[in-house]
């Protein structure tokens, strides 16, 4: 086929417009060409050389002097066949690229399509967002008032909590402070309105002995804990006042231990403040021996006072060289204890335990106190004694258990023969019971 120079610039027009044009499902418009002559043309041997597309279309051709009749027939019939071959190079290259037009739409679509998909996931994310923030929100506000509800709810309950405690402390109140009031009246009741009596010369002209709060009491065996305990107070009523006398109250001692009794002895003896000794019952042994010795005494018509020789009871297994040098050992305490009391009687030892076995055959003797006091045993015999330091109800006090011998040091038990007895504590060496026991009621384990 020949191609005028007109036709080849058509078609390389053609050419670069559809690679300008973007892809589309529209046909694209090819301008009809110009009639070709329908002279057959003869072509040569050789294959034509290939044509390719200028870069830019040409400048159009300076326009050409008129042609004659027969030479445009000629053209326009060449024009025909080129536009003819245009249209139909057009179809071809149309139906050839409507497959790869129809797969870019395709992408095309897809991609629109997954942009819309990712757009609605967003904005569905988006709205369950803000539908979460909005429930949060909410919930946030409905636990802020119902704290706020529970916590007006609860200052409501303490104010009524505190109010009902206000009320019923005020009603405890009064009533504690009538329970107060009687147990302070109670109380008061149970002291006295007198103060103890402080006499120098405690001895009325009516008999009456008026014993003050510098009273001792000496009750039960003699020990080292009485011994203790009455040497010390006697040390404290000194050094309180030194003139007003201190009172140590027998109310029933069978005596005790020498040494004990001779702290008891040298203590008053030593005491500036004059201690006056009072039997009420029964003083025996060591315990006569500290009321006859001591500067002044008194007793009771009927109390007991009772002396005898150191009789000490030996407990357990001795030799007789043991028992010579205990016996020795209690006559060496013996006449430490007994020759004052002789000598206080106007007799001699000698004679004084004389007069013992003449009154009784076991040597204990026991007289009331009159015949004590004609003795010289005690100084006074008293009707009456008034204790002045008993300002409180002795019923008000809890009963403390006291053992019958009063002592802490010995306390009452069952022994093995079955009778009640009180086992005394152990004695320091050299020392011994002066004790009167004839019942075997004070023992040694």
């Amino acid at each position: 086929m020949k191609y005028t120079r007109s036709t080849l610039a058509l078609l390389s027009l053609t050419g670069y417009l559809l690679a300008q044009q973007p892809a589309t499902t529209e046909p694209i418009p090819v301008p009809p060409a110009p009639p070709v002559a329908s002279e057959p043309v003869a072509t040569p041997e050789a294959p034509p050389a290939p044509v390719t597309p200028p870069p830019a279309p040409p400048a159009p051709p300076a326009p050409a002097p008129a042609p004659a009749p027969a030479a445009k027939e000629k053209e326009k019939s060449e024009a025909d066949k080129l536009s003819s071959d245009n249209n139909l190079a057009a179809e071809k290259l149309k139906s050839d690229t409507n497959e790869l037009r129809s797969e870019i739409t395709k992408i095309k679509m897809e991609k629109e399509l997954l942009a819309e998909r990712l757009s609605l996931a967003a904005v569905k994310r988006q709205a369950d967002d803000e539908a979460e923030n909005i429930k949060t929100e909410k919930e946030r506000n409905k636990l802020a008032a119902d704290a706020e509800i529970a916590k007006a709810r609860a200052e409501y309950l303490t104010n009524q909590l505190k109010a009902v405690q206000a009320e019923s402390g005020i009603e405890v109140s009064k009533l504690q402070n009538q329970m107060n009031s009687i147990e302070i009246a109670a109380k008061r009741k149970a002291y006295s309105d007198s103060k103890p009596q402080y006499l120098e010369n405690p001895l009325r002209e009516d008999g009456t002995l008026v014993i003050s709060d510098r009273r001792i009491p000496l009750n039960g065996a003699i020990t080292k804990a009485t011994a203790d305990r009455i040497t010390e107070r006697i040390d404290f009523f000194n050094n309180a006042d030194k003139k007003l006398p201190i009172f140590i109250v027998i109310d029933e001692s069978p005596g005790g231990s020498v040494m004990a009794g001779y702290r008891i002895l040298k203590a008053m003896e030593s005491s500036e403040a004059p201690v006056h000794v009072v039997v009420k019952s029964f003083a025996a042994s060591m315990a006569a021996g500290i009321t006859t010795l001591a500067k002044v005494s008194y007793a009771y018509p009927n109390a007991i006072i009772l002396h005898h020789q150191i009789s000490n009871t030996l407990f357990g297994t001795m030799n007789l060289t043991q028992q010579a040098e205990m016996v020795k050992e209690s006559q060496r305490w013996w006449e430490r204890l007994a020759t004052p009391v002789a000598q206080k009687m106007g007799i001699s030892t000698d004679q004084f335990i004389k007069e013992m076995y003449t009154h009784t055959s076991s040597g204990d003797w026991s007289e009331f106190g009159e015949e004590a006091a004609k003795l010289k045993w005690v100084d006074h015999i008293v009707n009456g004694i008034e204790e002045t330091s008993i300002t409180m109800n002795p019923d008000s006090k809890p009963a403390a258990p006291v053992a019958q011998s009063g002592d802490a040091d010995s306390k009452e038990e069952v022994g093995a023969d079955g009778k009640p007895c009180s086992y005394l504590p152990r004695l320091s060496p050299k020392d011994v019971y002066f004790l009167y026991n004839p019942d075997g009621y004070y023992r040694m384990r």
